[in-house]
């Protein structure tokens, strides 16, 4: 199983884990790509089962990249233990999983085999998966403006629209060139 050989501190805070992935969110390496749809802390069990799944699935065919490892130190109490004294001891090891973060990827095989290999994979895991091939893989999950500050909403809508006004202002100077330049002179005599 996947484990950091070494780690700057044995035990971390829990931490925040909601929220997009801004990073790891497009197919790299591979052609096709299992995205995860939901926000969650990954065992590295659930990794290991998953890729087991799909090496299997391809018989050992192709190329499979594990785009997730398991960093984050996860503590336990023993059972029947009172409250207090202490944190519990390091037990097992987890990977943060954003809404569109991009757990394995496959290049090698067949669309229709390395499909059914992912989709086979993303049944091992406890949340919902979407498999994307390297086309699509930038836009595999639609923006949710429901995880958002509504500070951060009103910047992008912001950057929305002036990005429409610039295409729709460029899109009528291609249109219309000629109807322009005779204005543009009869101003300037105007002007004079």
């Amino acid at each position: 199983m996947l484990m950091p050989k070494r780690t700057k501190h044995r035990k971390t805070h829990r931490g925040e884990s909601r929220g997009h992935a801004y990073t790891g969110n497009y197919v790299a390496f591979g052609e096709f790509g299992l995205v995860a749809l939901d926000t969650i802390w990954l065992d590295s069990r659930q990794i290991e089962a998953a890729r087991r799944t799909i090496t299997g699935y391809t018989k050992r065919g192709g190329k499979v990249w594990i785009r997730i490892f398991p960093d984050k130190p996860m503590t336990a109490k023993p059972a029947e233990t009172r409250m207090g004294s202490g944190k519990g001891a390091p037990d097992h090891w987890v990977s943060v999983v954003k809404i569109g973060r991009v757990l394995f990827e496959i290049a090698g095989v067949k669309e229709e085999e390395a499909r059914e290999a992912l989709r086979l994979a993303g049944h091992k895991l406890p949340i919902r998966t979407k498999i994307v091939s390297r086309a699509e893989s930038g836009n595999a999950v639609p923006f949710d403006e429901r995880f958002m500050g509504s500070k951060k909403r009103q910047e992008i809508n912001a950057f929305h629209e002036a990005q429409a006004e610039a295409v729709e202002t460029a899109a009528h100077d291609a249109a219309a060139p000629h109807a322009e330049a005779p204005a543009a002179g009869g101003e300037d005599k105007a002007e004079g």
